[in-house]
């Protein structure tokens, strides 16, 4: 079966986190074979562009004529195109091979580096939007070629609109800090005549470097497997956003954005799985862990390293139970199988990523007492304490309680227990890095109470 080949023409950042870099990175988080032809090499990091070297005319068509005759390319995009010159080149290749490309109309790094001549501009709106499939630029990028200012989401559309008629078949106008609202960011898709919002949620970071060059990059491979327009561009919206929460937090400036994150949280699938079963086994080895089952019985469990959402935490179907002598798991590790625990790990990340994994214990206070004698940092939440709109959403209780705690004690503890409510059981919540390290630490606390 032959993998769909994307072709990215653009700059070099040295830094690794744009231009060609975030493109091959993204390339292959989407599943799909990368290809480049450098336009330009640029010294840059976090912080600043301090030097660019455009490559010559007559090198940029080898390396697009290189891997179109042999290889082929089911769809490009392009990033830097510095000077009049390689615009009017590309463009050239663009013609003469016919693939689908998408257009990011790079202008200004993020230290605040020109990208493209100032002359540039008029060849790139007559020479490369005409023959482009999807034109993405960011609100400043807009504003520069279409000349309306963009301060609400209809200068947005009316921007879009004056792209659009300019030649692409579809305009994506990025809102980034402009176009926003009730924390959400907002992008416009402008494609046969209809305007469609596109929302995800905004996060506040600097770990942005790259966003625009990922983005047209994952439009690129979409519509290199045969994705519609609409399909790829929403497909690359979520792409982003999910790479943008993740951010790399690296060097002094702008860090950014990771594009493999959705790849290296399936890559640990397997490992999150078999860390959870390797916990159990422990558990269901020690008979002196029957006293410390709870009312609504026990579930151990751990979170992708990237987890998002309830279903990425895995931890025992049909929780754990007590037998004549110890406890045995009702069913196998699985992703999804507790809530209760999964928003628990949730909220923790929320403050220190790295602690992953949970379980719940019957709550006594020598439980409490014996955690505190083995040095572990113990925290609780008051269920009486949670705002009465919180109470009734289903499943809020556990996210705000954890949160309640971390904030009570500055960091995430060993330990958070709650004294119940209305109908609801008291706790203990162990948390820790991983399944087996919090299942040893259960064992040491029910070795010490017996």
């Amino acid at each position: 079966m032959k993998i769909p080949c994307a072709l990215s023409i653009a700059g070099s950042d040295s830094g690794g986190g744009a231009g060609i870099q975030a493109d091959l990175k993204t390339f292959a988080a989407l599943g799909v074979h990368g290809m480049t032809a450098v336009t330009a090499i640029t010294a840059q990091n976090t912080i600043d562009v301090t030097a660019v070297q455009d490559i010559e005319t007559d090198v940029i068509r080898a390396q697009i004529e290189a891997v179109a005759g042999d290889i082929g390319v089911d769809a490009a995009k392009t990033g830097m195109l510095h000077v009049s010159e390689i615009i009017e080149a590309v463009a050239e290749e663009i013609e003469k091979w016919g693939f689908p490309v998408v257009v990011d109309p790079v202008m200004i790094a993020k230290g605040g580096a020109a990208l493209l001549q100032p002359e540039a501009k008029d060849t790139l709106i007559k020479r490369l939007l005409p023959l482009s499939t999807v034109v993405t630029p960011n609100a400043m990028e807009s504003e520069a070629i279409s000349g309306v200012k963009i301060e609400t989401l209809e200068d947005g559309r009316r921007a879009a609109e004056r792209i659009l008629a300019m030649g692409p078949s579809a305009v994506v106008v990025k809102g980034g800090h402009i176009l926003q609202r009730e924390g959400m960011a907002i992008d416009i898709l402008l494609h046969e005549e209809e305007h469609t919002l596109l929302e995800a949620k905004r996060y506040e970071t600097k770990d942005t470097h790259g966003t625009g060059c990922s983005f047209s990059s994952a439009i690129a491979a979409e519509l290199a497997k045969g994705s519609s327009i609409f399909d790829a561009v929403t497909v690359a919206k979520h792409f982003v956003n999910y790479a943008i929460r993740y951010g790399l937090r690296i060097g002094n400036g702008h860090g950014p954005l990771n594009p493999m994150a959705n790849l290296w949280n399936d890559s640990e699938r397997y490992r999150v799985l078999e860390n959870v079963r390797e916990a159990v086994g422990l558990l269901e080895g020690c008979s002196v862990m029957r006293p410390l089952v709870a009312e609504v019985q026990m579930n151990i469990g751990m979170a992708l390293p990237y987890a998002a959402r309830v279903e990425d935490v895995a931890a025992v179907e049909g929780r754990m139970v007590r037998r004549s002598k110890g406890i045995k798991a009702s069913g196998c590790p699985m992703y999804g199988a507790s809530g209760h625990i999964a928003r628990t790990v949730l909220a923790v990340m929320g403050f220190e990523s790295e602690k992953r994994a949970a379980m719940n214990l019957r709550y006594s206070d020598e439980t409490v007492q014996a955690c505190e004698e083995m040095g572990l940092l113990v925290s609780y939440y008051d269920r009486r304490e949670e705002p009465e709109d919180l109470k009734a959403m289903e499943g809020s209780t556990t996210f705000w309680g954890a949160t309640n705690a971390v904030e009570r004690v500055g960091r995430v503890p060993d330990v958070i227990y709650h004294h119940g409510d209305l109908g609801k059981e008291p706790m203990i919540v162990l948390v820790g890095e991983t399944a087996v390290q919090v299942a040893e630490r259960a064992i040491k606390i029910a070795r010490k109470i017996v």
